[in-house]
Protein backbone atom coordinates (compact mmCIF):
# COMPACT_ATOMS: atom_id res chain seq x y z
CA UNK A 1 0.00 0.00 0.00
CA UNK A 2 2.93 2.62 0.53
CA UNK A 3 6.20 2.40 -1.04
CA UNK A 4 9.68 3.27 -0.35
CA UNK A 5 8.46 6.95 -0.84
CA UNK A 6 5.63 7.07 1.55
CA UNK A 7 5.38 7.72 4.74
CA UNK A 8 5.49 3.78 5.87
CA UNK A 9 8.42 3.09 3.85
CA UNK A 10 10.36 5.99 4.20
CA UNK A 11 9.97 5.00 8.59
CA UNK A 12 11.28 1.22 7.34
CA UNK A 13 14.23 2.49 5.40
CA UNK A 14 15.37 4.98 8.18
CA UNK A 15 14.83 2.71 10.81
CA UNK A 16 16.86 -0.04 8.59
CA UNK A 17 19.78 2.15 8.14
CA UNK A 18 19.87 3.14 11.43
CA UNK A 19 19.64 -0.79 12.46
CA UNK A 20 22.86 -0.64 9.95
CA UNK A 21 24.64 2.49 10.87
CA UNK A 22 24.17 0.84 14.82
CA UNK A 23 25.14 -2.60 13.86
CA UNK A 24 28.46 -1.26 12.26
CA UNK A 25 28.96 0.88 15.37
CA UNK A 26 28.87 -2.33 17.59
CA UNK A 27 31.56 -4.07 15.22
CA UNK A 28 33.78 -1.08 15.40
CA UNK A 29 33.41 -0.35 18.90
CA UNK A 30 34.23 -4.46 20.05
CA UNK A 31 36.84 -4.42 17.28
CA UNK A 32 40.60 -5.10 19.10
CA UNK A 33 42.69 -5.05 16.15
CA UNK A 34 45.91 -3.15 17.33
CA UNK A 35 45.01 -4.28 20.78
CA UNK A 36 47.40 -6.84 22.87
CA UNK A 37 45.87 -9.08 25.72
CA UNK A 38 47.18 -10.97 27.98
CA UNK A 39 45.30 -14.13 29.29
CA UNK A 40 46.28 -16.29 32.44
CA UNK A 41 45.71 -20.20 32.40
CA UNK A 42 44.71 -19.66 28.57
CA UNK A 43 46.67 -23.23 27.32
CA UNK A 44 43.47 -25.79 28.50
CA UNK A 45 41.91 -27.49 25.33
CA UNK A 46 37.96 -26.99 26.75
CA UNK A 47 38.75 -23.42 29.04
CA UNK A 48 37.36 -20.53 29.64
CA UNK A 49 41.33 -19.11 28.97
CA UNK A 50 41.92 -20.72 25.54
CA UNK A 51 38.12 -19.66 24.45
CA UNK A 52 38.28 -15.83 25.37
CA UNK A 53 41.81 -16.08 23.21
CA UNK A 54 40.32 -17.30 20.23
CA UNK A 55 37.71 -14.96 20.84
CA UNK A 56 39.82 -11.95 21.00
CA UNK A 57 42.17 -12.75 18.30
CA UNK A 58 38.78 -13.37 15.87
CA UNK A 59 38.35 -9.79 17.23
CA UNK A 60 41.89 -8.35 15.98
CA UNK A 61 43.58 -8.63 19.09
CA UNK A 62 47.13 -9.88 19.88
CA UNK A 63 47.22 -12.59 22.52
CA UNK A 64 50.01 -13.74 24.94
CA UNK A 65 48.59 -17.08 26.19
CA UNK A 66 50.31 -17.49 30.01
CA UNK A 67 49.83 -21.04 31.99
CA UNK A 68 51.84 -23.71 33.60
CA UNK A 69 54.81 -25.27 31.70
CA UNK A 70 53.08 -28.69 31.81
CA UNK A 71 50.00 -27.21 30.01
CA UNK A 72 52.26 -25.71 27.18
CA UNK A 73 51.01 -22.60 26.66
CA UNK A 74 54.19 -21.97 23.38
CA UNK A 75 52.82 -24.87 21.69
CA UNK A 76 49.08 -24.25 22.33
CA UNK A 77 49.72 -20.41 20.86
CA UNK A 78 50.95 -22.08 17.77
CA UNK A 79 47.65 -22.77 16.41
CA UNK A 80 46.81 -18.64 15.93
CA UNK A 81 50.07 -18.26 13.75
CA UNK A 82 51.25 -15.31 14.42
CA UNK A 83 48.14 -13.45 16.53
CA UNK A 84 49.72 -14.93 19.83
CA UNK A 85 52.89 -16.28 21.87
CA UNK A 86 52.73 -18.69 24.39
CA UNK A 87 54.71 -17.91 27.93
CA UNK A 88 54.92 -20.07 30.50
CA UNK A 89 54.01 -18.33 33.44
CA UNK A 90 53.13 -19.61 37.21
CA UNK A 91 51.15 -16.54 38.33
CA UNK A 92 51.45 -17.22 41.97
CA UNK A 93 55.25 -16.13 41.73
CA UNK A 94 55.21 -12.64 41.77
CA UNK A 95 58.85 -11.83 40.46
CA UNK A 96 58.06 -14.51 37.69
CA UNK A 97 54.84 -12.41 36.90
CA UNK A 98 56.97 -9.32 36.46
CA UNK A 99 59.36 -10.75 34.36
CA UNK A 100 57.04 -12.41 32.19
CA UNK A 101 55.41 -9.19 31.71
CA UNK A 102 57.99 -7.67 30.61
CA UNK A 103 58.95 -9.75 28.05
CA UNK A 104 55.21 -9.33 26.77
CA UNK A 105 55.64 -5.92 26.46
CA UNK A 106 58.92 -6.23 24.75
CA UNK A 107 57.79 -8.31 22.12
CA UNK A 108 54.43 -7.17 21.54
CA UNK A 109 55.32 -3.40 22.12
CA UNK A 110 52.39 -2.71 24.60
CA UNK A 111 49.89 -4.30 26.34
CA UNK A 112 45.97 -3.23 26.41
CA UNK A 113 44.05 -5.85 27.98
CA UNK A 114 44.64 -8.10 30.90
CA UNK A 115 42.11 -11.27 31.42
CA UNK A 116 43.07 -12.69 34.74
CA UNK A 117 41.60 -16.24 34.41
CA UNK A 118 43.98 -18.59 36.19
CA UNK A 119 42.60 -20.93 39.02
CA UNK A 120 42.37 -23.99 40.42
CA UNK A 121 39.14 -25.75 42.59
CA UNK A 122 38.91 -28.17 45.37
CA UNK A 123 35.63 -29.89 46.95
CA UNK A 124 37.75 -30.71 50.13
CA UNK A 125 35.21 -30.17 53.52
CA UNK A 126 36.02 -27.30 55.82
CA UNK A 127 37.48 -29.93 58.17
CA UNK A 128 39.94 -31.57 56.02
CA UNK A 129 41.62 -29.00 54.45
CA UNK A 130 44.84 -29.31 55.02
CA UNK A 131 47.51 -25.71 54.99
CA UNK A 132 49.00 -26.49 51.80
CA UNK A 133 45.72 -26.99 49.55
CA UNK A 134 44.69 -23.93 51.28
CA UNK A 135 47.53 -21.69 50.76
CA UNK A 136 47.32 -23.16 47.09
CA UNK A 137 43.95 -22.19 46.41
CA UNK A 138 44.43 -18.61 47.40
CA UNK A 139 48.25 -18.08 46.23
CA UNK A 140 46.58 -19.06 42.57
CA UNK A 141 42.90 -17.37 42.82
CA UNK A 142 43.72 -14.42 44.68
CA UNK A 143 47.43 -13.90 44.73
CA UNK A 144 47.12 -14.48 41.04
CA UNK A 145 45.00 -12.22 40.45
CA UNK A 146 47.17 -9.17 42.15
CA UNK A 147 50.23 -10.54 41.26
CA UNK A 148 49.50 -10.36 37.14
CA UNK A 149 47.16 -6.94 37.65
CA UNK A 150 50.77 -5.20 39.79
CA UNK A 151 53.00 -6.01 36.91
CA UNK A 152 50.46 -5.28 33.86
CA UNK A 153 49.70 -2.09 35.26
CA UNK A 154 52.84 0.06 35.10
CA UNK A 155 52.11 -0.99 30.84
CA UNK A 156 48.54 -0.16 30.68
CA UNK A 157 49.88 3.65 32.37
CA UNK A 158 52.17 3.84 29.90
CA UNK A 159 49.54 4.20 27.11
CA UNK A 160 46.75 5.83 28.74
CA UNK A 161 44.68 3.22 30.31
CA UNK A 162 43.54 0.10 29.57
CA UNK A 163 41.16 -2.85 31.12
CA UNK A 164 41.09 -5.77 33.36
CA UNK A 165 39.08 -8.22 34.21
CA UNK A 166 38.95 -11.36 36.88
CA UNK A 167 37.72 -14.30 36.51
CA UNK A 168 35.68 -15.08 39.61
CA UNK A 169 32.68 -17.75 40.91
CA UNK A 170 29.13 -17.98 41.68
CA UNK A 171 31.12 -19.69 44.95
CA UNK A 172 32.22 -16.14 46.13
CA UNK A 173 28.50 -14.96 45.93
CA UNK A 174 26.81 -17.71 47.51
CA UNK A 175 30.05 -19.51 49.54
CA UNK A 176 30.43 -22.96 47.43
CA UNK A 177 28.20 -25.22 47.57
CA UNK A 178 28.42 -26.49 44.08
CA UNK A 179 31.49 -27.50 43.83
CA UNK A 180 34.18 -25.51 45.12
CA UNK A 181 34.61 -25.81 49.42
CA UNK A 182 35.46 -22.94 51.81
CA UNK A 183 38.75 -21.96 50.40
CA UNK A 184 37.84 -21.21 47.17
CA UNK A 185 35.06 -19.87 47.80
CA UNK A 186 36.90 -17.40 50.28
CA UNK A 187 39.65 -16.76 47.06
CA UNK A 188 36.59 -15.86 44.98
CA UNK A 189 34.87 -13.36 47.06
CA UNK A 190 38.28 -11.86 47.49
CA UNK A 191 38.59 -11.51 44.06
CA UNK A 192 35.46 -9.21 44.06
CA UNK A 193 36.82 -6.98 46.46
CA UNK A 194 40.11 -6.69 45.28
CA UNK A 195 38.43 -6.10 41.46
CA UNK A 196 36.46 -3.40 43.37
CA UNK A 197 39.45 -1.49 45.47
CA UNK A 198 41.62 -1.53 41.99
CA UNK A 199 38.39 -0.06 39.88
CA UNK A 200 38.25 2.54 42.43
CA UNK A 201 41.97 3.63 42.38
CA UNK A 202 43.09 2.65 38.89
CA UNK A 203 39.62 4.57 37.39
CA UNK A 204 41.45 7.90 37.29
CA UNK A 205 43.94 6.84 35.32
CA UNK A 206 41.88 5.46 32.58
CA UNK A 207 41.96 1.85 33.83
CA UNK A 208 38.41 -0.20 34.27
CA UNK A 209 38.41 -3.08 36.42
CA UNK A 210 35.52 -5.61 36.24
CA UNK A 211 34.93 -9.26 37.37
CA UNK A 212 32.71 -11.82 35.64
CA UNK A 213 30.97 -14.64 38.17
CA UNK A 214 30.53 -17.73 36.42
CA UNK A 215 27.90 -19.97 37.27
CA UNK A 216 28.86 -24.13 36.56
CA UNK A 217 30.58 -24.24 33.52
CA UNK A 218 30.34 -27.30 31.09
CA UNK A 219 34.53 -27.97 31.01
CA UNK A 220 37.22 -30.01 32.51
CA UNK A 221 38.24 -27.54 35.30
CA UNK A 222 37.45 -29.85 38.17
CA UNK A 223 39.45 -32.08 36.12
CA UNK A 224 36.71 -34.94 36.48
CA UNK A 225 35.80 -34.54 39.83
CA UNK A 226 32.03 -33.37 39.03
CA UNK A 227 30.90 -35.99 37.12
CA UNK A 228 28.43 -35.85 34.46
CA UNK A 229 25.20 -36.74 36.92
CA UNK A 230 26.53 -33.92 39.40
CA UNK A 231 26.48 -31.39 35.93
CA UNK A 232 22.66 -32.88 35.11
CA UNK A 233 21.48 -32.54 38.81
CA UNK A 234 22.71 -28.84 38.62
CA UNK A 235 21.28 -28.26 35.09
CA UNK A 236 18.34 -29.05 36.43
CA UNK A 237 17.87 -26.28 38.82
CA UNK A 238 19.07 -23.71 36.46
CA UNK A 239 16.17 -21.33 35.09
CA UNK A 240 17.54 -21.71 31.29
CA UNK A 241 18.11 -25.24 31.64
CA UNK A 242 21.72 -25.88 30.47
CA UNK A 243 24.96 -25.28 32.29
CA UNK A 244 27.49 -22.55 31.42
CA UNK A 245 29.46 -22.86 28.31
CA UNK A 246 33.78 -21.21 28.24
CA UNK A 247 32.60 -19.62 25.31
CA UNK A 248 29.52 -18.10 27.36
CA UNK A 249 32.40 -16.65 29.64
CA UNK A 250 34.55 -15.45 26.68
CA UNK A 251 31.79 -13.40 25.36
CA UNK A 252 31.17 -11.54 28.63
CA UNK A 253 34.92 -10.90 28.91
CA UNK A 254 35.33 -9.49 25.49
CA UNK A 255 32.14 -7.22 26.05
CA UNK A 256 34.40 -5.98 29.71
CA UNK A 257 37.51 -5.63 27.70
CA UNK A 258 36.03 -3.72 24.48
CA UNK A 259 34.62 0.07 24.32
CA UNK A 260 31.04 -1.62 24.44
CA UNK A 261 31.44 -0.92 28.55
CA UNK A 262 33.54 1.83 28.52
CA UNK A 263 31.05 3.31 31.66
CA UNK A 264 31.37 0.14 33.59
CA UNK A 265 33.87 -0.14 35.84
CA UNK A 266 34.04 -1.99 39.71
CA UNK A 267 31.30 -4.46 38.50
CA UNK A 268 30.75 -8.10 38.87
CA UNK A 269 28.78 -9.73 35.60
CA UNK A 270 26.67 -12.55 36.99
CA UNK A 271 26.93 -15.20 33.84
CA UNK A 272 24.94 -17.88 35.32
CA UNK A 273 21.74 -18.73 33.51
CA UNK A 274 19.53 -17.24 36.50
CA UNK A 275 21.23 -20.21 38.82
CA UNK A 276 21.77 -17.54 41.25
CA UNK A 277 19.93 -14.24 40.79
CA UNK A 278 20.07 -11.13 43.60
Amino acid sequence: MFGASGKLGGEYLNERNLKLSLASNVNDIINLTGKVAVITGSATDDGIGLAIARLFIKCGAKVAMLDLADKKPVEKATQFDQNARGYVCDVTDQTQCQNVVSRIAEDFGRIDILANNAGIVFGTRFSDIGSDEYDRVMDVNLRGNFNMSQAVVPHLRRIGGGTIVCISSIAGQVGGGLFGSSHYAASKGGIFSLTKALARELAPENIRVNAIAPGVIDNNFTKGRMTREIKDEIAAKIPMGRLGSSQDIAKCCLFLASDLSSYVNGAILDVNGGLHIH
